[in-house]
């Protein structure tokens, strides 16, 4: 009995001790249950503070990026953006507090977030007043000079904080439930067979939770991973301004922080209708080779059944989470031999146009959840809108620093380059010049045929430069009819001088084609010298200038600053002041070259060309005097001169029975702008006894072009006196038909140029042809310039031209022998 009772006593205390075990274990397991619910709960409580936290994040960078691109841009799009942001913003930030209320130090921080926000946000509004305002320069400084928002930057290490604080919370509410979880294990050994099913039961449970836990912190892992790789591509958007840049640093972070195996991204080539894939990272050269490889067939475009091409189509993302069983994919089997198991394809949108797209590839099955996939679609769009950015801003780069037009560097960009160059010179001990070439009479070119004329002429100009100098970094349009030219190396000024003697002849004989019509244009150069003539980029362009100019006024086909550009300033001075007393002491005499009638062979008439015997020099031609002339105004007193000095020798031809021909003046354009002009010319003839039937006036085709309706005025008022008028070098004043059938004049006189290029080019031929059957239609005489060979004349002949002369007949000669030789007598070609 004794026995019996104390079995049963043993197994009561037994009972009892099971019962006070298993109510241990069960106390235990239901602890370590609430424990994991609740550390469970935690963890996507976390994971949702963290998600609006992050979407905080990037929100506030949007708007901080926007208010900066629309301060660099103008573009409201950018504006709509960052004030779109804003309500994002502050709903996250309600949504924060609601989630971290039972946290006095998330909510601290809270509301340092909501101040810094508000002061980025006032400070985007200033840079839209300021651009708004017109400040554009100010705004764009403030943007490249890098000055940072010390407020972006404190509310980066705020939000930081809050992230830090979530993973502390949630680290240290992991370990308590994992010290519950090891109380459960011991407990279970200590409750022995009597508590295996119950605590069975719990430890089910109990891993139940562990495992879904663990779930929820490996999504929670892989989301942050991608908030991060997301951070570090939005940081990289703004530093980064260059596409190519942009694609293969994106490859990059989401191979490095992204924990994908492979990345790449492709463009859509609309006119090839296939997609080219540009940057890549984690990808093996064969890999990247055969996926090359497949885009550029036939079944690579755009309508093929590649994932790439879908999402372009679809402007939708597309997702293979199963790669090993998706028999869909085109390089599945390499894929997943490669161990492969996700790809997604986000596309890149821009204005609703699918423009490219970003694949991503990762070893993990199932990888692209609906959270994921919202993350990867938002860096998308960033990056899409970051294209487009930088190709907006590539455009307004290239209208600030090269000619729309020819595509050449404008005088900015082309003054940075000189910089450069002078410093290799100094560093090379070499020097360097500067070219300026101004096209003459352009301005008549484009008034005469019109603006796109003459813009077709400067970019074929721009094109013969390129090309003959061989590298366009070197070339710049610096003005309408103006472009320049650096030489990096300069040894020798003689090379220069004959590298311009070349490519001056060069130019001049190129045929510019326009409308089927050849032209050729002259050009001058001013020429400056590194370091002789300057030492920095301003200083050596500012002496070519100078150059220039004195070039076109002294006559000269080019001029360098330092050398000859002074010797001829100083020589000028000194011709100016012999000059003005050469008229008082009768330096000045006139040479005649005779005119010959082609049909008969007489003469029938004579050009007056004034010379200047000066005693220092001797005779000067005009083309050295002339410039200083209409410089000084002295032309005026020259021109009397030399009309009375002409009309004399036509009266005193008469007197002495000679044949008196007709006598032509060439007019200056300063003479013919003068109003008491057509009074000159009728006190000049009055002197003489029928002096307008000795008198014909020779006025260049491009003089008469600069004011047409005064030419006309001041034509008919010279032709009412029996002048008769020629137009001088017709075919190189771009003159319009409709002006020249209005002109009152009876002579035009063909060009030199013409004439010469008659007999080494169809087109020339055809081109004198056509000036002298034109000048027949309008009943003018033809007199062609510079005939110096015999089979010139044949040809002049043959085209009926009316008169010649030239150097193969005579060349101008002074009074006396002009009269011996061709009054005297008959001449006959």
């Amino acid at each position: 009995m004794k026995t019996k009772l104390r079995l049963i006593r043993t197994m009561q205390y037994g009972f009892a001790v099971v019962v006070a075990v298993l109510l241990v274990v069960c106390i235990v397991a239901y602890r370590s249950v609430i424990a994991s619910a609740i550390s469970a709960r935690w963890a996507q409580h976390t994971t949702e503070v963290l998600g609006h936290l992050a979407r905080l994040r990037s929100a506030t960078e949007n708007i901080e990026s926007g208010y900066r691109d629309f301060a660099l841009s103008g573009d409201d799009a950018f504006l709509a953006l960052s004030r779109t942001e804003i309500s994002v913003v502050a709903q996250e930030q309600k949504t924060l507090r609601a989630l971290t209320a039972d946290n006095s130090n998330q909510q601290r921080r809270l509301g340092v977030v909501a101040d810094l926000t508000q002061q980025i946000i006032q400070r985007g509004e200033a840079l839209v007043h300021v651009r708004q305002a017109g400040a554009t320069e100010a705004a764009r400084d403030t943007i490249h000079e890098g000055k940072g928002d010390p407020a972006l930057n404190e509310f980066r290490a705020v939000a930081s904080d809050m992230d830090n604080e979530e993973h502390r919370l949630l680290a240290e509410r992991n370990a308590d439930t994992e010290r519950r979880y090891r109380q459960v294990k011991i407990a279970t050994l200590v409750g022995g067979a009597l508590a295996l099913l119950i605590a069975a039961g719990s430890g089910w449970m109990v891993l139940r939770d562990h495992t879904e836990r663990l779930e929820a912190e490996d999504k929670l892992r892989r989301l942050n991973r991608l908030y991060a790789m997301v951070s570090s591509i939005n940081t990289l958007m703004v530093r980064v301004r260059d596409r190519d840049e942009l694609f293969s640093n994106s490859c990059r972070i989401a191979v490095d922080h992204g924990e994908f195996e492979m990345a790449w991204i492709g463009i859509a080539d609309r006119s090839e209708r296939r997609i080219v894939p540009i940057a890549w990272a984690g990808l093996d050269e064969q890999a990247m080779a055969a996926i090359q490889g497949h885009f550029s067939t036939s079944e690579g475009t755009l309508q093929g059944n590649t994932l790439a091409a879908q999402a372009i189509r679809e402007k939708a993302a597309v997702v293979s989470n199963d790669v090993r069983n998706d028999e869909s994919l085109v390089f599945g089997r390499m894929h997943a031999e490669s161990g492969v198991r996700s790809i997604a394809v986000l596309p890149l949108i821009v204005s609703d146009n699918a423009i490219g797209v970003f694949v991503l590839y990762t070893s993990n099955l199932e990888f692209f959840d609906a959270p994921g996939l919202l993350v990867l679609t938002e860096l998308a769009g960033n990056i899409a809108f970051a294209i487009d950015h930088i190709e907006k801003q590539e455009r307004l780069d290239h209208l600030a620093y090269y000619d729309a037009l020819t595509g050449l560097a404008n005088r900015s960009l082309f003054l940075d380059r000189v910089t450069q160059h002078m410093h290799s010179a100094a560093s090379g001990g070499h020097k360097l010049a500067v070219f300026l070439i101004d096209l003459e009479r352009f301005k008549k070119f484009n008034d005469s045929l019109g603006q796109p004329a003459g813009d077709a002429l400067l970019k074929q100009v721009a094109e013969w430069l390129a090309q003959n100098v061989g590298n366009v970094n070197v070339l710049a349009r610096v003005e309408a009819d103006h472009f320049a030219v650096v030489l990096p190396e300069v040894k020798h000024e003689a090379d220069v001088a004959r590298l311009l003697e070349k490519t001056i002849a060069t130019f001049m004989n190129h045929p510019f084609s326009l409308n089927d019509v050849v032209y050729r244009i002259a050009a001058k150069v001013g020429v400056a010298l590194f370091p002789d003539d300057g030492t920095d980029a301003y200083t050596v362009f500012k002496h070519a200038e100078g150059a220039l100019k004195k070039a076109k006024v002294g006559g000269d086909r080019y001029l360098f600053y330092g050398q000859k550009m002074t010797e001829t300033m100083a020589g000028s001075f000194g011709v100016e002041n012999r000059l003005r007393h050469a008229l008082d002491k009768g330096e000045f005499v006139l040479h005649y070259q005779p005119k010959v009638n082609l049909a008969s062979g007489e003469i029938t008439g004579a050009e007056a060309l004034i010379r200047w015997n000066d005693p220092q020099t001797g005779l000067v031609p005009p083309r050295r005097f002339i410039p200083i002339l209409e410089e000084t105004g002295l032309i005026h007193d020259v021109g009397r001169w030399a009309l009375r000095k002409a009309l004399e020798d036509f009266q005193r031809w008469r007197s002495a029975g000679l044949q008196a021909v007709r006598v032509a003046v060439n007019v200056s354009p300063l003479q013919l702008r003068n109003r008491s002009f057509v009074a000159e010319i009728e006190e000049a003839i009055n002197f003489t006894q029928d002096g307008a039937a000795g008198l014909e006036l020779e006025i260049t085709e491009s003089l008469i072009m600069e004011d047409v309706n005064h030419s006309i005025d001041c034509l008919l008022a010279i032709r009412a006196l029996g002048v008769t008028i020629a137009i001088d070098d017709f075919g190189t004043g771009f003159s319009s038909l409709s002006y020249l059938s209005k002109l009152p004049v009876d002579t035009l006189k063909i060009d030199r140029s013409f004439v010469v290029d008659m007999v080494s080019s169809a087109d020339g031929l055809t081109l004198v042809s056509v000036i002298i059957n034109l000048a027949h239609a309008l009943k003018l005489n033809v007199v062609a310039e510079g005939v110096e060979t015999e089979e010139q004349l044949h040809q002049l002949r043959q085209l009926h031209c009316d008169e010649m002369q030239g150097y193969l007949f005579s060349k101008p000669v002074p009074s006396e022998i002009f009269e011996k030789r061709y009054l005297a007598r008959s001449a006959l070609v």
